[in-house]
């Protein structure tokens, strides 16, 4: 399978646990966006993935696609300008009952500046899927406006097209955010929606089984694919299905949603059994939330182990 990503990278500033912000004289610098993460772990699943961005010729732009690249992400298709810069931002893991804090130093990038004339739909031939999410969208109207040509083009293309909502506060508004989905959604092969956001900006607020009902009865093309965090995961294609989530130890919750869909698209793809793509999605956002940063150190090994391996019905 070959899977095609378009979306922004940053470098991603966190303190020492333990410490803050305002606290800390050091930062650990890692690469993340979502539209990577999912490319990244993929790749490291034995799948073909190719990651479509813009960067700035610079060092840090060097840097971003290097790490990308080093995971078996094909990177020959980012556009290189000598304009913006690469976003960063800032992470405070907090400790109960102090509350975590996310700083983002993003507007002007390189990617946010990119211009849809620039985008080479050509990435797509002889792709199987693309995947996208809804922080793309967020970052311009040039973003929103390739976003809707890629998600055509594929639908046009006969490929099929994975969303993950990931809606983002601090970019836009759910109701901006939900009336530019309204135009790409209907074309969307697998739509993936955590609970919070199917409320927030799809306006369907239920217990989560009813939420995927909901939303599978609003968009019939789609396997809709609810994530609830601590709770598990569900997903409509006519009939409901479940699966609960694998608790495990938390070092960095940030990119676990992305790993959940990278999980479950590798299961997806593999086989036809929904059943064996939620207990890869739930396996995958597990084991990533045991390495600090946003990129999933996982085998495939380890995946389908805890996805199948009866010994981690313990867990469940």
């Amino acid at each position: 399978m070959r899977v095609v990503t378009f979306g922004e990278a940053m470098l991603r500033f966190h303190p020492p646990i333990g410490s803050s912000l305002e606290k800390a004289e050091r930062y650990d610098v890692e690469i993340a966006g979502a539209e990577a993460n999912v490319a990244i772990a993929l790749s490291r699943l034995g799948l073909s993935v190719a990651w479509l961005s813009r960067l700035p010729l610079n060092a840090l732009g060097r840097r971003v696609a290097a790490k990308i690249r080093e995971h078996g992400v094909d990177t020959s298709r980012i556009v290189w300008t000598d304009e913006g810069k690469v976003g960063l931002y800032f992470t405070e893991f907090g400790a109960v009952p102090r509350r975590p804090h996310v700083i983002y130093d993003r507007a002007g990038s390189s990617f946010a500046s990119m211009s849809p004339a620039e985008l080479d739909l050509g990435i797509l031939d002889g792709c199987d899927l693309l995947h996208l999410t809804g922080i793309t969208p967020a970052l311009s109207a040039g973003c929103l406006e390739m976003t809707k040509m890629l998600v055509e083009a594929a639908a046009g293309r006969g490929i099929a097209v994975s969303f993950d909502v990931n809606f983002r506060g601090k970019l836009w508004s759910a109701p901006a955010a939900r009336a530019a989905l309204e135009r790409v959604l209907p074309l969307v092969q697998f739509l993936f929606v955590s609970s919070a956001d199917a409320s927030m900006v799809l306006r369907v607020d239920d217990t989560p089984q009813e939420q995927a009902c909901a939303l599978g009865r609003c968009y019939p093309a789609a396997e809709v694919v609810l994530t609830a965090g601590e709770h598990g995961a569900w997903m409509w294609d006519g009939s409901l299905h479940y699966r609960p989530a694998v608790p495990g130890t938390v070092v960095d919750r940030i990119g676990r949603g992305d790993a959940f869909c990278a999980g479950y698209l590798y299961g997806r793809l593999e086989a036809a059994d929904p059943e064996f793509a939620l207990a890869c999605g739930t396996a995958v956002a597990s084991l990533a939330q045991t390495f600090e940063g946003d990129i999933a150190w996982i085998t495939r090994e380890d995946v389908v182990a805890l996805a199948t391996d009866s010994a981690a019905q313990r867990y469940r």
